[in-house]
């Protein structure tokens, strides 16, 4: 007999990939809780104003608009396993679209749909919690970037996601600074090149945020 998924089973299926009204909602909630994470992933990966930049997992596309703005003179782009957020975030960055200067699309982020080190930036912000044990995400984002691009990884630490119901291991992978650090070093990354930072967040969130150089 096969069991009922939880709601909170639900509530982490909802986080990977948000579809519906209620993906609609969890993508009101994220733009709340990714406000800090954002901020701090996009100061660590230093972006200059004529950087080509990706996102992965832009979710209601507010890193999106942050990085337009630091690279206004460059092109961010932008991909989302989610077609409700692709939808809201395409709304929200209408006139960088119509400019040119941002580009959103739907796909997967092992198998992302851009040419070989390409990327001058890369952030990955709340994501890293639904990548597969192979470690072909992070592959791929070894692979687009260029020689001295650097990818900036932000997640939660497992002290803290542990203590919430919808993390569990049906849905999320969870990290120390020791299993994000051997992520990394998985998909291509080597073990000199990876800083990580612990950082506090408000309401004693512990969160990680790593940055990864492309030496090669």
């Amino acid at each position: 007999m096969h069991s009922t998924p939880s709601i909170w089973t639900g509530i982490g299926e909802q986080l990977r990939s948000p579809s519906g009204r209620y993906g609609r909602l969890i993508g009101r909630l994220m733009a709340l809780i990714n406000g800090g994470p954002n901020r701090i992933a996009i100061a660590a990966a230093g972006v200059q104003p004529g950087d080509t930049v990706l996102e992965l997992g832009f979710g209601p596309g507010r890193g999106i608009a942050g990085l337009a703005q630091r690279a206004n003179r460059g092109r961010v782009l932008g991909i989302d396993q989610s077609q409700e957020m692709l939808d809201v975030a395409a709304r929200a960055n209408h006139r960088a679209i119509e400019d040119g200067r941002v580009q959103l699309r739907l796909g997967r982020f092992d198998a992302l749909p851009y040419a070989d080190a390409t990327i001058g930036r890369l952030l990955a912000v709340n994501v890293a919690y639904f990548f597969g044990p192979e470690g072909k995400e992070v592959a791929e984002m070894h692979r687009v970037l260029r020689p001295g691009g650097l990818a900036v990884v932000y997640v939660t630490d497992r002290a803290t996601m542990r203590n919430w119901k919808f993390s569990g291991p049906d849905t999320h992978r969870l990290y120390d600074a020791d299993e994000l650090s051997s992520l990394l070093r998985q998909g291509g990354f080597g073990h000199r090149d990876i800083f990580i930072e612990k950082v506090r967040l408000p309401f004693g969130v512990r969160g990680l945020v790593a940055a990864a150089a492309k030496t090669e």
